[in-house]
Order: structure tokens, then C-alpha cells, then sequence
């Protein structure tokens, strides 16, 4: 598709009835906020919490795809370089990483980083013992951040929130000393917005990427509501080039394609840095990416409207990763709606269903 072309058509492809325009795309977008930097690596606020932290975290389920040495040697690097947000969760290697991490950040000075976990419970008793489980791994007190990991359906979110929720036990965390800030990842717009709903949490993580918001406005709502309660935006999936074409070459053995290249990764990185309240971004789990991150944060720059038609023209034909997830949260809402009819989800704005 050629460039003028694409000024005049990005936004045709939409899903829930977005129809997002260049215009509207840079309207939206946030000038890089007065940041400090440490290696030449930009350090936002986070939200209302007055944390620090670099705006490329660690992916601590690299650590899966590496030996120890080499994941020691990577986490060591990268904060040399001046990241000083690392992110794990028990079910990154099935409790590898968070081991590797725990042994990894060993010289470093805990109050020189910002620790995040998560929990894939959604009970309060298998929440508590997995979070204390971590801090053992993690050779650590506290965690900076702890979140509700990989939230998918409204169903599991209402669980989660209780009562006899894993909100619960994060809660007693907190009021222990065990706990900083509370945050949520979601792969669901509706399971974002409905954890939103009925919890103020600090930090919201989720897709933030070229691909699913220039093709489908997949995190426009989510950044909306966000922004309305001023919790600050962690991106996963920045680096993402979407679903794997059926003739294309895997270059990695990953789930989803990644953009290739010191150009292509500053692009899309400074394409989620530019969506309001973005603070941080996640590179995909392979060391040699986490450097070229790196590397590309230190011009984190709002996008420009060339930029922006340029990751048009990378977006233009590509499928989300994420429209199975959305599709099945979906489908599992009308089942309860049908089924269930006194299901207490009814109860909700229409909005938030």
C-alpha cells in the first residue's frame, strides 16, 4: 500500500466499531512526559504511585529461553543500562524464571529496582501461598507491584474480586508489608474493563501495540478508562507485528511475529510510549531483543504523523494476536447471560458486560 494511500484509508479496519483515523491517533497521543534518565534510559512516573521506572522492563520469562548464566549476565546488563523494572510471574517457565531471577538479581541493591509479580489464582487461599511461594524464589521481602495475571473473562474476574477472591490475600499482602501497588494484565478488553470496575488499581497492563490498535482499536477503551482513574499503563506486545502469516518464515520460535531491527523496534516502541498514560513497555522473552530495546528507549519521542503512516504500512494486512481471547471472553459472557440469568454479572452497566 503506498503512503498517500494509506493517509487516506488507515482506520477502515475495525473491530467493536472503531474507526481510527491518523488524525484521531495523534489527537490522542501523549507528549513524552519530563522523565529522568539514567544510562540515556528514560524513567516515567507511575501514575499516582510516584514510582520511577525505566520505560523498557525486564521480561522475566526470558529467562526460560536462556541457562542461568546467561540470564544472570542479561538481567546484570540491562540494569547497567539503566532498567530498573523487572517483571516476572510464577508460570513463566513453570517457576524457572522466577527462580533464575531470584538467583540473577542477587548483587544488585534491592532499592534499586522495582520488583513485579503476579498470580494466576483467582481464590484467596491458592493466591496467599503462591505469593509468599514467590517471595521465597525471588529472595526478596516485597514486591513493588503484585497483579492479577492473564485475566481472559468476566467470570474470572468477579471470582478473583471476591468475596473469598484472590484480591483478598493481596490485600492482607499489602496491609503486611508484603505489597506495594496492585495492578492487573489482561488480554481481554472486557476483563480489563471490568476488573476496572471493581477495583481502583494502580497499574493496568495491557496490549498496547501498532498492530491491534492502528488495524483493530484494540486498547482504546482500556487507556480511556485508565486515564479516567489515573492508574498508569504498563504495554505488553509493543514489539508485536501481529499473528504469524501461513507463508511466512519463523524467524523465532514465538507465538506471534515481532518487529526485526534497531528502526522497526524504536518505531513500534515509541508508537505505544505515545498512548496516554504508557509508562513502560515489555519487549518480547529473547535477551538479544530486551538489548535492542534498550538500546532504541533511549529516543522514546511522540510519534509523528509520517511515523505513524509508515506502522501503517507494517500494520496493513496483519491479524491480531488477540481476537481468539476476545471472541471466547465473548462467547463465555453470553453463556452466563443465557444460562444464568440471575448470574450476578447482571447487575452491571451494559457498558461493562
Amino acid at each position: 500500500m503506498k503512503r498517500r494511500t494509506f493517509l487516506k484509508t488507515v482506520g477502515a479496519a475495525t473491530a467493536g466499531g472503531y474507526a481510527l483515523s491518523l488524525e484521531r491517533i495523534l489527537a490522542e497521543s501523549q507528549p513524552p512526559p519530563t522523565a529522568d534518565k539514567v544510562q540515556g534510559l528514560p524513567r516515567r512516573t507511575l501514575g499516582r504511585t510516584g514510582a520511577k521506572l525505566s520505560i523498557v522492563g525486564f521480561p522475566g520469562l526470558a529467562l526460560a529461553n536462556c541457562s542461568q548464566e546467561e540470564g544472570t549476565a542479561g538481567l546484570h546488563r540491562a540494569f547497567d543500562r539503566g532498567v530498573n523494572y523487572f517483571d516476572v510471574a510464577p508460570a513463566y517457565g513453570k517457576g524457572t524464571c522466577e527462580t533464575r531471577m531470584g538467583i540473577g538479581l542477587q548483587g544488585i541493591d534491592r532499592g534499586q529496582y522495582f520488583l513485579s509479580c503476579k498470580t494466576k489464582k483467582r481464590d484467596k487461599e491458592g493466591a496467599r501461598a503462591e505469593l509468599d511461594n514467590s517471595l521465597k524464589e525471588l529472595k526478596t521481602d516485597h514486591f513493588d507491584l503484585y497483579q492479577l495475571h492473564h485475566l481472559v473473562t468476566v467470570a474470572e474476574v468477579k471470582q478473583a474480586l471476591g468475596p473469598g477472591g484472590a484480591m483478598e490475600a493481596i490485600l492482607e499482602a499489602q496491609k503486611a508489608g508484603k505489597i506495594k501497588y496492585i495492578g492487573f494484565s489482561a488480554h481481554t478488553t472486557k476483563a480489563a474493563l471490568e476488573a476496572m470496575k471493581g477495583f481502583r488499581f494502580d497499574t493496568v497492563m495491557f496490549p498496547i501495540n501498532f498492530v491491534e490498535y492502528m488495524n483493530f482499536g484494540y486498547g482504546k477503551d482500556v487507556l480511556d478508562l485508565a486515564g479516567a482513574q489515573g492508574a498508569a499503563v504498563l504495554a505488553i506486545k509493543p514489539l508485536s507485528r501481529g499473528a504469524w502469516p501461513a507463508d511466512a518464515e519463523r524467524k523465532r520460535k514465538w507465538w506471534y511475529r515481532t518487529t526485526e531491527g534497531l528502526d522497526e523496534v524504536r518505531l513500534s516502541l515509541r508508537f505505544s510510549w505515545s498512548q496516554k498514560n504508557v509508562v513502560a513497555g515489555i519487549p518480547p522473552s529473547f535477551l538479544d531483543l530486551v538489548d535492542l530495546a534498550i538500546e532504541a528507549a533511549k529516543d522514546d519521542r511522540s510519534i509523528g504523523k509520517a511515523e505513524l503512516a509508515k506502522l501503517g504500512e507494517m500494520a496493513a494486512g496483519c491479524g491480531s494476536i488477540f481476537a481468539r481471547e476476545e471472541k471466547m471472553a465473548a462467547t463465555a459472557q453470553r453463556l452466563i447471560h443465557s444460562s444464568y440469568p440471575d448470574h450476578p454479572i447482571h447487575g452491571c452497566p451494559e457498558e461493562w458486560a
